[in-house]
């Protein structure tokens, strides 16, 4: 793997100048408030969009954005899940990566406030996207979006929840979905891969945080290897929806990340992108990564692109 990108390091810089406790030593509260104040101050200034709503499925807050050039009605839809180790986050953490989804895409971005752990551990998040996915599809016409043109995504936590839905909807549990964006996807709940040795501290995202989430997200006694905790641990990838992965170089999650993106091209469709000089977040880092653009850039193609093969199917 090549060397740190220089926006990479400056951002560990401000991190290493900021001093904050590792979130392993933090109540999930305290954890809850640093890191919306944290990517706060990441984060580029938000995108004008055409729309943006707040609305109830039942209790679960969502939020929906649409895109400049997104039509009022039968627009393609993505329900993107936002990262936080299932334990912090929320739709407006990650509001600048949706709008400019929404912009680059012309689609309607949709994204639950999932109930988060350790109040309510697994199964809880996958349950809320589950249903929300189930309720985009059966009222698409309350979202003003095309039932036939939905993907899911989302980034490390959410990328996970993502992965799970895919499988769920190719199963037959879900309604389908067109396509997949999973950046730096969690895989693997077993968190034994090299590159949590290699990349373990001092690349932001760290080993015992990650170690801190898992505890928090698993019920307890939960070994992890279930594929609605660790999607790499699915038997078969045949027939998923085609998926577009993007990966950081620094970051424990790469080589998991990466063996599932392998297996997507092996067994089903991917792109798959990494930026080797890059840490985990720098997608939720735009205000000082430059790079973070040319990923969502880059996502937003792919997404377009599985969604015009899925309309020239339909013709």
């Amino acid at each position: 793997m090549t060397g740190l990108d220089l926006s990479a390091r400056r951002v560990l810089d401000l991190m290493a100048r900021e001093n904050a406790p590792p979130i392993e030593t933090l109540s999930p509260e305290e954890a809850r408030t640093g890191f919306l104040e944290g990517f706060a101050a990441l984060q580029r200034p938000l995108e004008e969009v055409a729309a943006t709503e707040e609305r109830f499925l039942g209790p679960l807050r969502l939020r929906l954005w649409r895109g400049q050039g997104a039509p009022a009605e039968g627009a393609p839809a993505l329900l993107y899940l936002h990262g936080g180790g299932w334990v912090v986050g929320a739709p407006e953490s990650h509001e600048d990566i949706c709008r400019i989804l929404a912009n680059l895409a012309g689609a309607v971005v949709v994204s639950p406030d999932y109930r988060l752990a350790p109040d309510h551990p697994y199964p809880a998040a996958v349950e809320d996207c589950a249903a929300l996915l189930a309720d985009m599809a059966t009222h698409a016409d309350r979202y003003g979006i095309d039932p036939a043109r939905i993907a899911v995504g989302g980034d490390s936590a959410g990328g996970n929840l993502a992965a799970v839905l895919a499988l769920m909807a190719r199963d037959g549990a879900l309604p389908p979905v067109t396509a997949q964006i999973l950046i730096y996807p969690v895989t693997d709940q077993r968190q034994t891969s090299a590159s949590y040795a290699a990349y373990a501290r001092d690349f932001g995202l760290t080993a015992a945080g990650m170690a801190w989430f898992r505890a928090h997200y698993l019920p307890r006694g939960d070994d992890g290897t279930d594929w609605r905790l660790s999607p790499l641990l699915v038997s078969s990838l045949e027939d998923v929806a085609p998926a577009f992965v993007a990966l950081a170089g620094h970051d424990v999650l790469y080589d998991e990340g990466a063996a599932y993106a392998e297996r997507l091209q092996t067994e089903a469709e991917a792109i798959v992108r990494t930026w080797p000089g890059q840490i985990h977040g720098f997608v939720s880092m735009g205000g000082l990564i430059p790079e973070a653009r040319d990923a969502l850039a880059a996502a937003a193609e792919a997404w377009t692109a599985f969604d015009a093969k899925i309309g020239r199917a339909r013709r």
